[in-house]
């Protein structure tokens, strides 16, 4: 049985709150996730923080395999590799991911990071699955 994960939950993924991002879509296998560019997320050059797209990435990569999850089943990022193709001063960025493959106890996934109709980065990313703590 697949987990429930809220897509408007405040106080759920504290570290997506802090960088203002918020899932749109949760399906079996699948994640869409927006983050609006602020000031705050520019590195000293004014281009959105590399950090904030990779934590974009691996958030959305998470948010898609929890929908596979069974019950007692948790998971966390073994590795992830992405690769930057344009630099972002502003927008909304939008970030889709689907699981590749899902095993018994490692799980492939990769998503696509997009700011309107700009490809802005690729990632791909390895999950270890685990029974979580009780």
């Amino acid at each position: 049985m697949p987990k429930y994960l809220p897509t408007q939950s405040k106080g759920f993924n504290p570290f997506g709150d802090l960088i203002g991002l918020t899932f749109s879509k949760l399906a079996e296998g699948n994640s869409q996730c927006a983050l609006e560019v602020d000031g705050k997320l520019l590195n000293p050059h004014g281009i959105l923080h590399g950090g904030v797209i990779s934590s974009m990435a691996d958030t959305g990569m998470g948010g898609a395999l929890y929908t596979c999850l069974n019950n007692g089943e948790s998971c966390a990022t073994a590795e992830i590799k992405i690769t930057y193709l344009r630099a972002v001063t502003s927008g909304t960025l939008i970030c889709g991911t689907k699981v590749i493959h899902k095993g018994r106890r490692i799980a492939f996934l990769e998503s696509e990071v997009w700011n309107g109709e700009r490809l802005v980065a690729k990632a791909s990313g390895t999950y270890s699955i685990f029974q979580a703590r009780k």
